[in-house]
């Protein structure tokens, strides 16, 4: 925004809210932002988004979201979303194959895949299909653990073992996202390779991921952003991809975890973490 010539305290102020999580609390944040009558809300995240189109509905306020990992049950279509929501498609879950055949290049012997999952949570239908079909074309076979809550995360973390699983997958979802440090403990732990969906979770710890840049998503949101500001409509905006995708891998959890990385996937990374 800065490079399009906003200053924060001049000609916009910003309010950042971090849910951590919680649904409730994002609801509460939506209407509060609604009730203040604010000139947009973004957001990074499908649940986000699904609540903030709710509390805006029969309003004036844009809503431009930065990365929908299924951003099918948003809008009417990807030319317009017949609404007031505008932005990009994280292409997250597209990109589960893609995951999945980097996991076992990663680790060949790869068959058993733990998913934890929030089954109440706005992507579980679209995740569980896409992951459970692309998963039998390549041989994998998914265990769904469910999960409510990070307490949940925390106690179902303690079950996923080398005995069970041969690797544990990180889907678009924002509960598990709250608690992926509790799995990339137990990763590390049972040696086991994980997979995320967010390439800042692999600078956390996970071992690698096919994802958008959300850096570049950000300087993309920023060009829509300008857009709504000087007055197109967000129904007038088709739905975007993202320009870029970074395949990062964390070569200090590969050691931990006891995996070794060949040459040829290095090259082809266009991050490595060390």
């Amino acid at each position: 925004m800065a490079e399009l010539g906003y200053r924060n305290g001049q000609n916009v102020r910003y309010q950042y809210y971090n849910s951590r999580g919680n649904d409730e609390l994002l609801r509460t944040v939506a209407h509060k932002l609604v009730q203040e009558k604010v000139d947009m809300i973004v957001t990074s995240s499908t649940t986000a988004t699904v609540i903030a189109a709710k509390a805006t509905e029969g309003t004036r306020i844009p809503v431009l979201f930065l990365s929908a990992g299924n951003s099918q049950i948003l809008v009417k279509s990807f030319s317009s979303s017949g609404s007031n929501l505008a932005g990009i498609s994280s292409a997250s879950l597209e990109l589960t194959g893609k995951r999945f055949e980097l996991t076992k290049e990663l680790a060949p012997r790869t068959k058993r895949i733990a998913m934890p999952v929030d089954p109440k949570g706005v992507n579980y239908k679209s995740i569980t299909v896409e992951t459970h079909e692309t998963a039998a074309k390549l041989g994998l076979v998914i265990s769904e653990i469910h999960v409510s809550s990070v307490d949940q995360i925390a106690k179902v973390a303690t079950t996923i073992s080398r005995k069970s699983h041969d690797a544990i997958f990180h889907a678009p979802d924002s509960l598990v996202s709250e608690g992926i440090d509790i799995l990339i403990n137990a990763a590390i732990k049972e040696k086991l390779p994980l997979m995320t969906s967010l390439l800042v979770n692999v600078k956390r710890g996970c071992l690698a991921t096919y994802a958008a840049d959300y850096a570049a998503l950000g300087r993309q949101g920023a060009v829509l952003a300008d857009k709504i500001f000087k007055g197109t409509k967000p129904s007038e905006l088709p739905i975007e991809l993202p320009y870029k995708l970074k395949l990062v891998l964390n070569l200090k959890t590969a050691k931990a975890i006891d995996l070794s990385i060949s040459k040829e996937i290095l090259l082809r990374a266009d991050e490595v973490i060390e």
